[in-house]
């Protein structure tokens, strides 16, 4: 469902923003800048239902549409430049894969179409105005993560009823991070279970952590 729906706004913003003028003549293709703050191999699932997505609405790659992969390898400060090289290439539109991403187009345009593919906090991220209305030049699929974490809590203990005791892993500088923890910690109250926040920050911590 959350592919259907990412490639249906993507499908929808080509429609809206190509002008149909333009849209006549043979040579004007359509042109998606995909932004993501990973490596290919990290997301590789995800791109490639997102190409079968498109294929379903009629875009093929290399065919009727192109697409400028950009991909930070893992370091956030490349992202804006890649954002700007993006608006430089006067793409129709922009994917991005995540919030780091989604900031760094935000900051690069204020006119090319921008779609998220998940966001966990797009409001709290100053991203959107609201879901309803998102405003701007910025819309797609909000995770609502931080919103069922208190559930996952509630699911865990069901299947262990005696469970008391439990370990966060969360990183605290990622958007959303806190409205999490503040779900949980409320589920957490209410199921009588204590909590064990380990901040991880980088991969290094992750040993530690355990």
């Amino acid at each position: 469902m959350n592919r259907q729906m990412l490639v249906l706004f993507v499908a929808t913003v080509i429609l809206a923003f190509v002008h149909p003028a333009e849209a006549q003549q043979p040579t004007k293709v359509p042109r998606i800048g995909f932004l993501s703050a990973v490596s290919p191999s990290t997301i590789s699932d995800r791109v490639e239902a997102f190409q079968q997505g498109l294929g379903e609405f009629g875009y093929v790659e290399g065919k009727n549409i192109v697409i400028e992969w950009r991909y930070a390898e893992g370091k956030a400060d490349r992202l804006p430049g890649l954002a700007a090289e993006l608006v430089r290439l006067k793409v129709d539109l922009i994917v991005t894969s995540g919030a780091p991403g989604t900031r760094s187009a935000k900051e690069a345009t204020h006119t090319i179409p921008i779609v998220m593919a998940q966001d966990n906090d797009p409001v709290g991220n100053g991203f959107v105005a609201s879901l309803a209305r998102p405003g701007r030049n910025i819309t797609g699929l909000a995770t609502l993560a931080p919103e069922l974490s208190g559930k996952g809590l509630e699911l865990l203990k069901e299947i262990v009823p005696k469970l008391s005791r439990v370990a966060v892993l969360g990183t605290s500088t990622r958007p959303g991070n806190a409205q999490s923890l503040r779900e949980t910690e409320l589920a957490a109250g209410a199921f009588g279970v204590r909590l064990q926040y380990l901040d991880v920050l980088g991969p290094k911590d992750i040993e530690t952590a355990f």
